[in-house]
């Protein structure tokens, strides 16, 4: 499968020899495989490869040996490449310290989130892929680019991280081929699954006990909403990292379409996660507050008190549920 976007990404890279590779701040398991599988498949091509986040690596991938070849908050210099390809960044702001960078080289985006409004110089969007590692395969074997065990382990665990390991709606008949393809090649499917799922501090069960008691129903159990304060982190000795999670243990609740999700990172800065199941579009919802990401899942971040959070964002979710029920 060859689309425009990959043709102007394989132009794009026979143009330069030294590229600097972006993921986004606050890395998921989709960031961290696109990012060191492109890195990879670069390099087999003698290219030279900076791979940066703009972010303190994740506790949750830190048995996950090849992360060791990420920068992460690094300081880079202009000189050190000639070009940028940014990828699983559906705004530049997502770039953190590197959008310092966008004007002075070129940058190509790699990504397939709808509210992605190509703001790259380059852009290869494809919003129909399940993640940007299924982008990134598609490239790298259209490339001729030979996979071995740690590539194909490397390049599935943002497949499996992005479809919920494959639960999730976007998990169609050709994720799951790409999926068989990289087994074969020898990707180590149990280590990714264990990696993610079985890999949870204790204390990340006391604050989810405390977040389950602040959980609130409303528009007759479809809707549901909790929060999680500075003073709880404190109390249960977890991070954001450690609350990244707890969103998806409000969307498993029975007879839950959407589901929201208010943490406090500052006295007036609010994060907030949205999920739904089969037919809220969250992504709708986090634009309206200058956020972004997929239909079943996205975020925003909001600047005032947690009170005005809750207030503004369940009423607006639910205007808009009730809409799009009709």
């Amino acid at each position: 499968m060859t689309d425009d976007g990959m043709i102007g990404l394989k132009q794009y890279i026979n143009q330069y020899d030294r590229f600097l590779v972006v993921g986004h701040i606050d890395p998921d398991g989709d960031c961290i495989s696109s990012l060191l599988s492109l890195a990879y498949g670069l390099r087999r091509i003698q290219k030279k490869v900076i791979p940066a986040i703009d972010s303190p690596r994740p506790a949750i991938f830190e048995r996950f040996q090849p992360i060791s070849q990420i920068h992460f908050s690094s300081d880079i210099d202009l000189d050190d490449f000639d070009a940028i390809i940014t990828v699983d960044s559906s705004t530049a702001d997502r770039m953190g310290k590197y959008e310092r960078f966008i004007g002075k080289k070129q940058n190509f985006v790699i990504d397939h989130h709808v509210t992605n409004l190509k703001w790259g110089d380059l852009n290869w969007l494809d919003v129909e892929a399940s993640s940007a590692a299924e982008m990134i395969y598609r490239f790298l074997k259209d490339l001729g680019i030979e996979y071995d065990p740690v590539l194909a382990t490397v390049n599935l665990l943002g497949i499996q991280t992005d479809t919920g390991f494959f639960k999730y709606s976007n998990t169609s008949w050709y994720v799951m081929e790409i999926a068989a393809e990289l087994i074969k090649k020898g990707a180590d499917t149990s280590y990714n699954a264990s990696m993610v799922l079985e890999n949870n501090r204790v204390e990340e069960f006391y604050l989810l006990a405390e977040m389950a008691k602040k959980i609130q129903l409303t528009l007759d159990g479809t809707l549901i909403y909790s929060y999680i304060t500075l003073e709880m982190l404190d109390k249960t000795g977890c991070t954001y990292e450690d609350a990244a999670g707890l969103i998806g243990e409000l969307r498993s609740i029975k007879g839950v379409e959407t589901a929201i999700l208010f943490t406090q990172m500052g006295q007036e800065e609010i994060k907030v996660s949205f999920r739904s199941k089969k037919w809220f579009d969250c992504a709708k919802l986090a634009i309206d507050y200058g956020g972004g990401g997929h239909q079943r899942a996205s975020g925003c971040t909001l600047y005032q008190t947690m009170e005005e959070a809750i207030q503004q964002v369940v009423e607006t979710a639910s205007c808009q549920m009730k809409r799009e029920k009709q």
